[in-house]
């Protein structure tokens, strides 16, 4: 039985363009690595047959309630990073479609305990995974200058990430920072005046992306989708900033993570991937206008090629 959940819970990006880049076969067997609100999830088991199987995963233990009874309906609560161990234990060893909508859930920045979003003080939090210990509290409080503004300037992509982190130090020295409003109170001084909202959100995404290791563990869950899709089986991955969108751009054009071509001893190219779509597919302004998340979306679809090719 499905619950409709999802709909306060999170908005699926990109719906029809998800399904269609799955190029779904009803007897097939997906996975959705961030099932969330299980909105493309419901879509893509809609067009399942009894024989096709769909595996969900997801970290976060509100996206459980979201999940519905069906034999062939599979709900993992563990991270993505383990994709390929989780449908062994299942004893599935490949897979007709991958779908990774990354990023946060409008569930997650919504629920303002979670110290997700800028627009509401709470106490600085942004695990995605309520069962570890490590917050963006703890970051702010005992990273130094140097570990600082390397996150700002790698995941958050600050004009200045140094001075950032410098004024973030010297204020955590005056008083201890728990909240999303001492934070951004603290850094309010170096902040671009009229463009302050947008250099929040930078920061904040820097300690998320920090707190729950995101650049790690996308590294190692797209390292194991060449291993586990079947020849012309589709990887569709939603990205929602450059650091991911370049991670996934070069997995699927070069077959690595590092963008390197690699050639066989007759010089051709070696990648397990074909692009389906050449440039990322963006939303509709019909879209943007229904659900303002989607705006920075980017949507890449790659096919699995026979092995050698």
């Amino acid at each position: 039985m499905m619950t409709n959940n999802d709909a306060t819970y999170h908005v699926p990006v990109m719906l029809r363009e998800c399904l269609e880049g799955l190029n779904i076969n009803p007897d097939g067997v997906y996975v959705d690595v961030t099932f969330g609100g299980g909105g493309h999830s419901r879509a893509i088991f809609e067009q399942l047959s009894p024989k096709g199987k769909l595996i969900v995963f997801d970290q976060d233990p509100d996206a459980r309630l979201n999940a519905w009874e069906a034999p062939n309906f599979f709900f993992v609560a563990a991270n993505f990073a383990f994709l390929r161990n989780h449908l062994r234990v299942k004893g599935i060893k490949e897979v007709d479609g991958i779908l990774a909508d990354l990023g946060v859930s409008s569930h997650q920045f919504d629920d303002a305990k979670r110290g997700f979003s800028i627009r509401a003080d709470e106490v600085l939090d942004m695990r995605m995974n309520q069962a570890g210990d490590f917050t963006a509290a703890k970051i702010v409080e005992t990273y130094n200058e140097e570990e600082l503004a390397r996150i700002f300037r790698a995941y958050g992509e600050l004009d200045h990430p140094y001075k950032t982190a410098v004024e973030l130090v010297k204020a955590r020295n005056k008083g201890a920072i728990k909240t999303t409003g001492q934070l951004m109170e603290s850094l309010a001084a170096v902040a671009p005046k009229f463009k302050d909202h947008k250099f929040f959100a930078q920061v904040f995404q820097a300690l998320r992306i920090e707190v729950n290791q995101e650049m790690d563990v996308l590294e190692k869950f797209l390292e194991q989708t060449s291993e586990v899709l079947k020849t012309d089986g589709r990887l569709v991955v939603m990205s929602y900033h450059s650091l991911e969108d370049r991670m996934v751009k070069n997995i699927m054009k070069r077959g690595n993570l590092d963008g390197s071509i690699e050639k066989d001893f007759f010089g051709n190219v070696l990648k397990p991937f074909e692009e389906v779509n050449r440039k990322p597919i963006g939303p509709t302004e019909e879209e943007i206008q229904r659900n303002s998340r989607a705006r920075s979306a980017k949507l890449r679809i790659a096919k699995r090629l026979p092995d050698g090719k």
